[in-house]
């Protein structure tokens, strides 16, 4: 039975990988529009998928000198895992940029031809490419592995390959967008005051390249990772937790993969259901996301029902999952639409200047975590309590059955990833289809009736979904990080106590560690900005015959800059992530590294949340005041809101969802180098 639930998810995993290439051949038979169109989104193509080459290059060198030392030091079945962990993540990146460019420019030509409904339509369907390979891939890899090695202590080295691509693809795409896009904005609309996306600026095919690689790409890699991770590790406590496995044995290892697979048919059933039937865009979204979720949870109760022994517990856990999931939505919306007071205050104080702009903004980013804290606690609170556990007796059995529910309430949240993802990649899609749009000088109503109405909810999807990344990586860090408890023997848990001064040093520097690594990439975004404004004005003064539309810019000198600049600012961030966990793990030791692991996780997920929320925020203000409140294009405040809004594209593209990863490569390469830590720390 236990090999029939696998190769039946397994199964699952291979119907989302062909519902998606389906997808793909249906967008693939829409018309891209006129010649104009046709010639733009393909220098949007060459560009991404030149940049993602390249990236994708170095990163085989990295993982292959890393496979080798993964393979001699703790063993070849890992260097597999590492292996399969690597080409899944990679490949989901990949998808992510071929979805984004075949769907950008035919999304374009549906608004031209039918308006904003068939355009959504047509965005959305690129979304689901995307969604449904990576949750398809991800299932496919991890029940293979499994299927193939019986043991998910063997998978360790999967989730580091995925989180080490995840980490890369995602920093590497965020310091080449937002060095596009910055440099683009600073010149072209504040020296300049030609609008965004005007093909007279040198800087525009970047921009436009960086969406695909870095909200595409970047995402897509990173919510694979997430997924993956939040499943491995689930299915590591179910194996590891002796209290889990006495009662459940095989099946708490196999339920998270169930539950994955379940996911996959109800993301299915919910996907027609996501239908733009009135002016509220982010309705149709909901409408698919709340079948999905109910759908979803009645196949939770009959798989817990007939393979768990009907643990209530579990269940509620994994209905607490969904909530969490729900409730990051709502939040995100609040503090990133234009409908609300949060956005609508930012872009009241841009009146004022730059400045008063930038403090609301920093003020309303700062404001936005006190609900996803609340929600992760509640959340953590609930499983415990659900599941039976005395809060104030660890040492009981049924304490480890709540750490196994939050894992099982992570898993529930990140299986919905499918849908999530889809929603999400409607936002890069739409923006490009905006873009298009401008650069092909069609009709002003294209863009203010259709395109421009869906890439302003498209930057709320993109800040959703960080939001939803950032909290289930929180559970998923959580869950992993007892992995690692349970693998350090007796002596080195007993001193896993606050007042050790051990654990102290390890949290304060892991506590440390998101805000040393996001003030590199924000560094780095400046970098990559300052010489796309050089080359732009260069163009602006040397290239005569451009404002006035006689001349065509040099588009690839700016791709080239942003591409050398993003390989080359991409090594530090890298070597902090994975040199950090093990350099204080072999001279401080295991204790030191358990701090140094929960530190990371307490600080990184508020700064993520603060920096991608904020930011969405700031890039919707600048929106509103666009559709001509508080003087509209051209005033004072658009100007004002155009400068927050550069401050935001670096915190909510790049830096903030960074962090996810960041957290996930620290805990999975500290797991899988614990047995040398423990024989070879100085300390």
């Amino acid at each position: 039975m236990d090999d029939l639930y696998t190769i039946l998810v397994l199964v699952l995993g291979l119907v989302g990988i062909v519902f998606a290439f389906v997808q793909s051949l249906l967008i693939g038979r829409k018309d891209e529009g006129t010649p104009a169109m046709k010639d733009i989104a393909s220098h949007i193509r060459e560009g991404a998928e030149a940049f993602l080459n390249r990236e994708l290059r170095t990163i085989t060198v990295v993982a292959a000198v890393l496979a080798v030392l993964i393979a001699l030091s703790v063993g070849w079945t890992q260097a597999v895992s590492f292996i399969v962990g690597v080409i899944s993540s990679a490949l989901a990146g990949y998808v992510g940029i071929l979805t984004s460019v075949k769907a950008n420019v035919r999304t374009t030509a549906e608004a031209m031809k039918g308006g904003i409904k068939p355009a959504f339509n047509l965005a959305f369907r690129g979304g689901t490419v995307m969604g449904m390979f990576v949750v398809g891939i991800a299932l496919f890899g991890i029940s293979g592995l499994y299927w193939l090695f019986g043991n998910p202590l063997l998978m360790v080295g999967y989730m580091f390959g995925a989180s080490l691509v995840s980490l890369m693809v995602r920093v590497g795409g965020g310091i080449f967008t937002k060095g596009a896009d910055v440099g683009a904005d600073m010149v072209g609309k504040v020296e300049v005051g030609i609008p965004e996306d005007d093909p007279r600026n040198p800087g525009v095919i970047a921009d436009n390249v960086g969406d695909n690689v870095g909200d595409c790409a970047g995402m897509g890699a990173d919510l694979f990772e997430t997924y993956a991770v939040t499943l491995v590790s689930a299915m590591l406590l179910g194996k590891l937790l002796p209290s889990v496995f006495s009662v459940y044995g095989n099946a708490g290892i196999q339920l998270p993969l169930l539950i994955g697979g379940i996911a996959i048919i109800t993301t299915i059933v919910g996907i027609p259901f996501v239908k733009l039937t009135s002016g509220w865009i982010m309705g149709a979204f909901y409408k698919g996301l709340a079948v999905t979720a109910v759908v979803s949870i009645i196949g939770y109760y009959l798989v817990i029902r007939y393979v768990m022994a009907g643990a209530l517990g579990l269940l509620v856990s994994s209905v607490i999952g969904i909530a969490v999931m729900v409730m990051m939505y709502i939040f995100a919306e609040f503090f990133t639409s234009y409908q609300f007071n949060p956005v609508r205050d930012i872009a009241k104080k841009s009146e004022t200047g730059a400045g008063t702009n930038i403090i609301s903004g920093l003020a309303n980013g700062h404001k936005a975590t006190i609900v996803p804290v609340l929600v992760i606690v509640t959340a953590i609170l609930g499983v415990f309590l659900s599941n039976g556990v005395n809060l104030y007796d660890i040492s009981s059995g049924s304490f480890y059955i709540g750490i196994y529910g939050i894992a099982i309430a992570a898993t529930a949240m990140m299986s919905l990833a499918g849908m999530v993802v889809s929603i999400d990649t409607f936002g890069p899609i739409t923006d490009n289809a905006g873009g298009i749009a401008e650069m092909a000088n069609l009709d002003e109503k294209i863009r203010a009736q259709a395109t421009d109405p869906l890439d302003a909810v498209g930057n709320i999807t993109k800040a959703t979904t960080k939001a939803y990344a950032i909290a289930s990586a929180a559970l998923a860090a959580l869950s992993l990080f007892v992995v690692f408890d349970v693998e350090m023997p007796s002596s080195v848990v007993n001193g896993l106590l606050l007042f050790n001064p051990l654990v102290v040093a390890g949290l304060f520097i892991g506590a440390m560690v998101p805000f040393l690594f996001t003030s590199y990439l924000l560094n780095a975004v400046g970098v990559a900005a300052y010489g796309v404004v050089e080359e732009i004005r260069r163009q602006f003064r040397e290239i005569k015959g451009i404002m006035e539309g006689k001349a065509k810019p040099d588009y690839a000198a700016c791709v080239d800059i942003t591409t050398k600049v993003a390989l080359k600012q991409l090594a530090l961030p890298a070597i902090i992530a994975t040199g950090g966990p093990l350099l204080v793990g072999f001279i401080l030791g295991p204790l030191a590294l358990s701090g140094y692991m929960f530190g990371a996780i307490i600080t990184g997920f508020p700064v993520a949340i603060w920096m991608t929320t904020g930011g969405a925020a700031w890039d919707n203000a600048k929106k509103y005041i666009e559709k001509g409140n508080f003087g509209g294009k051209g005033s004072e405040a658009h100007k004002a809101s155009v400068v927050g809004d550069t401050v935001g594209d670096a915190t909510k593209d790049t830096a903030g969802p960074s962090v996810n990863p960041l957290i996930k490569v620290i805990i999975t390469i500290s797991v899988l180098f614990v047995p040398l830590i423990l024989m070879f720390h100085l300390l």
